[in-house]
């Protein structure tokens, strides 16, 4: 199950980026997780609420924007959804597509608490 590690990694991202003087704890990771990975949404869930215990984010929620796979043809500049039916060779001349999204896994913001009381948010 890689989805730990990449649990993990995605709340040691959260922490160095919420190392502000202030910060008490971080309450929202949102990251962006193309479809045309090979990490299971659920999966990363649970492992996040493994992870993040004794950190920074032992309270914080994790949302996840899916981004969904779209190809592009180079030779043609066909564009489409895939996914459906995976296959990567475009239906207008054949050749191979190019995948222009889908494939993400970023931490598009935290939300951190500070010890102000108000919320910041950090891209």
């Amino acid at each position: 199950m890689h989805e730990l590690s990449v649990a993990q990694s995605i709340i040691k991202i959260a922490e160095a980026n919420a190392c502000k003087p202030n910060c008490t704890c971080i309450q929202t990771i949102k990251i962006r997780l193309g479809e045309f990975t090979t990490i299971v949404p659920e999966a990363l869930e649970f492992a996040f609420e493994v992870a993040r215990r004794g950190t920074l984010a032992e309270d914080a929620t994790l949302e996840i924007e899916f981004v969904p796979m779209v190809t592009r043809c180079a030779l043609c500049g066909s564009i489409r959804d895939p996914v459906r039916q995976v296959c990567l060779l475009c239906q207008k001349c054949g050749l191979p597509l190019e995948i222009i999204s889908g494939e993400e896994l970023q931490v598009e913001y935290i939300e951190v608490k500070s010890e102000s009381e108000r919320k910041e948010w950090i891209a």
